[in-house]
């Protein structure tokens, strides 16, 4: 498999349905912390794209509540609390930076993956009453859970490269 100028996976053009999906969505989480690299804690912070209050390190931290949520709690069943409590992420600590968002993220991606490591796509997890009422089903597939990470990860990080556009100016490809 090859890699992007700036080292992101390159999906293959030809794979099995598994391999294609769980390498799109590598792509994407590969994505996120470019979009980050580079800036400092203050400009992380900032939420460029007003009236919107997200910022890039909200965004971080997000897509490790998501990835908690959609592999430990509906795919594997398993009772985990929020890693930053109310809020999905979104709501910032002072004390708490990139450096430590990003390894949280890290820890979650690297969970998710030992998750479904030999499940097969047909295998499903069971989504809260709330999450349910929105899909009218409360089991969903392994193979539907990877589908919608895509679709999370591309548009989050199409957020994100508009937040980064806003504060320096840098587009990403």
């Amino acid at each position: 498999m090859g890699t992007t100028p700036d080292g992101r996976p390159v999906p293959p053009p030809h794979a099995d349905e598994r391999a294609m999906l769980e390498s799109w969505l590598d792509f994407h989480r590969a994505t996120l912390p470019l979009r980050c690299a580079g800036l400092e804690d203050r400009q992380l912070r900032l939420a460029s794209a007003a009236p919107s209050t997200m910022t890039l390190l909200g965004l971080v931290r997000h897509l490790a509540e998501v990835e908690r949520n959609w592999f430990q709690r509906v795919f594997a069943g398993q009772d985990v609390p929020p890693l930053y409590g109310e809020g999905g992420g979104f709501t910032l600590a002072p004390d708490l930076g990139i450096d430590a968002a990003l390894a949280d993220w890290r820890a979650e991606v690297a969970r998710s993956r030992e998750l479904i490591a030999t499940a097969s796509l047909d295998d499903s997890g069971t989504l809260s009453e709330r999450e349910a009422g929105f899909l009218g089903d409360q089991r969903v597939s392994l193979r539907w859970i990877l589908v919608h990470m895509i679709e999370e990860y591309a548009r989050h990080n199409g957020h994100a490269d508009l937040l980064r556009e806003r504060i320096d100016g840098a587009t990403g490809a």
